[in-house]
């Protein structure tokens, strides 16, 4: 059965409306799920996006349809969840950054190893560790409720945007997206005022 759940495939307007949507991952271990409360938009012709080297095996998913998940490995230990968005053929995608868990809390925290409910998700890395999400999602439909899906959902505070985490290139650029007074969004306090 599919999910309905209507999303803009323009990158910015994409990283802002997933705000408040639910992340969802059903497996044999039981179900996660957390609700998107951090995003990051990577749009065409952005030189911190991978889509701007060009197509290759590894970011083919980011040319193809919109709102497809986009997985990759980073620092060869952690995956990184993405949705890729605007037309066919064109590069672009949204990172999700930090989810809010609401089911499932007991199997994220044996998959992740602790027991604080605000360190799970709240980082890309980790929240792809407690949903247990790998490569092998890469290019998956996200409406189709087979092992892992969006469901819709409402933010629960207002949504700010500050520069991007992490980056050395477009750093300046305010393209991420969180739900502002939420104790799971990632990174620096001051980048996350309320």
């Amino acid at each position: 059965m599919a999910v309905s759940l209507a999303l803009p495939s323009a990158t910015e307007a994409l990283a802002e409306s997933l705000i408040g949507c639910v992340l969802v991952r059903e497996s044999r271990e039981g179900l996660t799920a957390g609700r998107i409360v951090e995003t990051e938009a990577y749009l065409p012709g952005d030189p911190a996006c991978h889509a701007y080297i060009g197509k290759t095996a590894r970011n083919a998913t980011l040319f193809g349809p919109p709102h497809r998940a986009y997985v990759y490995l980073i620092y060869g230990t952690s995956y990184c969840f993405n949705l890729s968005s605007e037309r066919d053929g064109e590069g672009a995608g949204v990172l999700v950054r930090a989810l809010e868990p609401i089911e499932g809390l007991a199997l994220m925290q044996h998959r992740r190893g602790i027991e604080a409910a605000r360190d799970l998700c709240r980082g890309p890395g980790r929240l792809c560790a407690a949903l247990d999400i790998d490569r092998s999602f890469d290019g998956a439909e996200l409406f189709t409720r087979e092992r892992l899906w969006l469901e819709p959902g409402q933010p629960q505070g207002k949504v700010r945007r500050s520069r991007r985490i992490g980056l050395t290139r477009a750093a300046h650029r305010r393209l991420r997206f969180y739900e502002a007074g939420n104790p799971f969004v990632s990174g620096p306090a001051r980048l996350s005022p309320s």
